[in-house]
């Protein structure tokens, strides 16, 4: 293996793990590099088109605990409130460092940033629908992943793109660095580290139907389950009510915080049903669930799976200045023009709420007493704080990314300074990456990796999707079970190894059943509805039992859940009515 070594590491080059960097690197004396399977702003954080909330209170009034309510009642209360607060109070600070590193954020008439509306979120507790979403037209995500990566440069961050990162080193209840797959060369690289951390992004690609980029295959919960690390609310996974029908790319929120409404078969604005005070601008999980139920009574548009998003109130500088790529979107793939047109649209698979777990300070733990595993850290959609509970609202990932990067950020030079051992890493891999790549570049089954990724995202979205029951969720589990037999028998035709996506794609394979069956299993497990997740046998939410964190362990082919308890500090579970 050819090996490296730094003070800090991040792995995942999104908004979580460039902030990280950023902050990291503001330590002159420490050497901070970022590994990354794409290139940096190509990451899935530029994908991320309506905006960034903080309670700014530039277009009207607006205050942080509105937002930190919001957020609560949000998850379905299932959202630990010290991170909620952490969340809204620091998002202020954030969006101020953003417009400082030169963020281009659309602007009032008077200068100030601009802001919308979005999902969720609202003034005076639940009052009505705020103006909250901080934004660059619909693109704010990509101009955060362009602004966090020039000032990484500035900061002379290394960065190693195109590096898959495969097996991490972990001995004594401390972690040391990873080994990461170079598919450029098809080479083996030992990173040690005093500190390193996931910002790897989530595993969407595992439903059929689905908002997130081909990379999104959950390769650093799948490392981090495989090496003894528990995966945390795995049940948890948000539809966005707003997929483009079919092909599943997101049109953001945006659209209805600027005034887009849905409509069924016969033109109803039907969230009035669903709810009477948000309407197009309740929560995701709510308007997925009432999309759902009108497609299976009956009122889906000429009775297929899909109703309609319209634009055509909307004014057509509005359409072109402050939504130009959904409109770009709608014309491209639907042949629709926004303007005159009603635009089709079905759920898609678009977030995970789960992950990896880790404290406020980003640090990762091992188990339901918040035991840190030393010299850890994960932040963003891989990662759970939890700060979304059961269902996140729209926007609070950009936030959530940012706060909790920088924060995992600042903790690594602190423990790079104080608690890491001095002189140089010893710890070394074993051979499990070596021999996982050497079988998979030998490998003459005759199943394929496309077949089989094909018949996971299918049952998945057939039966782990929106609505769940337990027969449902035991039949997709006996699929998951019969495809990891099936991917023992994988053949390649690549044998090179000079960019061999077939040997790449095989290894996220992996990961994706890994992923799935984690979801599945924890799915199973949560008799409740709650937020994302709606088992249409156990209706209700069920506080008295199912007021806990999961956490899912796995040692083989052993399973075993704990559970912790959810942080309540200001807002105690109530009726969730929007």
């Amino acid at each position: 293996m050819i090996e490296h070594e730094y003070d800090a590491l991040i792995v995942g080059a999104g908004g979580a793990g460039l902030f990280a960097a950023l902050e990291a690197s503001k330590a002159k004396d420490l050497k901070v590099a970022v590994l990354s399977k794409l290139y940096p702003v190509r990451s899935h954080t530029g994908a991320a088109q309506g905006g960034i909330s903080a309670a700014l209170g530039n277009v009207e009034e607006d205050h942080w605990e509105w937002h930190m309510f919001d957020t609560v009642k949000g998850g379905d209360y299932l959202v630990d409130q010290d991170a909620a607060e952490i969340l809204a109070r620091e998002a202020i600070e954030t969006i101020y460092d953003l417009e400082h590193y030169g963020l281009p954020f659309d602007r009032t008439p008077d200068g100030r940033i601009s802001q919308r509306r979005f999902g969720g979120h609202t003034h005076n507790y639940g009052k009505g629908p705020v103006r909250r979403a901080c934004h660059a037209a619909d693109r704010t995500g990509h101009m955060i992943l362009q602004t966090l990566y020039q000032q990484c440069l500035k900061n002379d961050v290394h960065f190693f793109n195109e590096f898959q990162v495969v097996d991490l080193l972990i001995a004594d209840g401390a972690c040391y660095g990873v080994v990461a797959w170079e598919i450029l060369t098809g080479e083996l690289h030992l990173f040690r580290s005093k500190a390193t951390m996931f910002a790897t992004g989530g595993w969407g690609k595992i439903w059929k139907v689905s908002s997130n980029a081909h990379t999104l295959t959950g390769d650093g919960a799948a490392v981090c389950w495989r090496r003894g690390i528990p995966m945390e609310d795995m049940e948890f996974y948000q539809f966005h009510p707003t997929g483009i029908y079919r092909l599943g790319i997101l049109l953001s929120e945006a659209a209805r915080g600027e005034g887009a409404i849905l409509r069924n078969h016969s033109g109803e604005r039907f969230m009035e049903r669903y709810s009477p005070t948000l309407m197009d601008l309740a929560p995701r999980d709510i308007i997925s669930r009432a999309i759902i139920t009108e497609i299976r009574e009956g009122r889906g548009v000429d009775g297929k799976d899909y109703v309609h998003l319209d634009f055509r109130a909307l004014p057509r500088e509005v359409l072109e200045e402050k939504l130009p790529e959904i409109t770009s979107f709608a014309r491209t793939y639907l042949g629709v023009d926004p303007a005159k047109d009603l635009t089709p649209i079905q759920p898609t698979a678009h977030y995970a709420m789960g992950g990896i777990p880790t404290d406020i300070a980003g640090r990762v733990i091992w188990d339901e007493q918040n035991t840190p595993v030393k010299g850890f850290y994960s932040a963003g959609e891989c990662a759970c704080v939890s700060v979304h509970g059961a269902n996140r609202l729209g926007t609070n990932s950009l936030v959530d990314i940012l706060v909790f990067g920088r924060r995992a950020g600042r903790d690594m030079v602190r423990f790079v300074r104080e608690e890491a051992a001095k002189g140089k890493i010893t710890a070394s891999p074993d051979r499990t990456a070596a021999e996982t790549f050497q079988k998979l570049l030998a490998a003459n089954g005759k199943e394929r990796v496309a077949r089989i990724r094909e018949d996971l995202q299918v049952a998945m979205m057939d039966d782990c999707g929106i609505f769940r029951s337990d027969e449902g969720l035991r039949r997709v589990l006996g699929v998951i079970g019969e495809l990891y037999q099936r991917f023992e028998k994988i053949g390649i035709e690549d044998r090179g190894r000079t960019f061999n996506q077939d040997v790449l794609e095989s290894w996220e394979l992996g990961c994706m059943l890994d992923c799935a069956d984690a979801t599945v299993r924890s799915a199973l497990n949560r008799q409740e509805s709650r937020g994302g997740h709606t088992r249409e046998d156990f209706p209700n939410r069920d506080d008295a039992t199912w007021m806990k964190h999961t956490l899912l362990f796995r040692n083989g082919a052993d399973y075993k859940f704990t559970y912790k308890p959810v942080t309540i500090t200001k807002f105690q579970p109530q009726e969730r009515k929007y």
